[in-house]
């Protein structure tokens, strides 16, 4: 199994109610959506959504702590 991505929200401009400046979020992997500048991003509803890459910064999180925020993100 792949370890989990985890992007840090940069801004939520236009997006207050789904995304937290400053929060961790997974990204589920989408070529499609990379192809057109996006990340798809489980957000605060716990779905995922297309935004712009923009406005996120990827994060490399060791694979102990990826899957700590995983199972924490599901005991929510």
């Amino acid at each position: 199994m792949k370890t989990p991505q985890f992007v840090v929200c940069l801004t939520n401009e236009g997006f207050a109610a789904s995304l937290e400046v400053g929060k961790l979020y997974r990204i589920i992997p989408d070529k499609a959506a990379e192809k057109l500048g996006g990340l798809r991003v489980i957000d605060e509803d716990g779905e995922d959504y297309l935004y712009n890459s923009d406005m996120f910064y990827p994060l490399q999180v060791p694979p102990i702590v990826a899957q700590t925020l995983v199972s924490a993100s599901k005991q929510g």
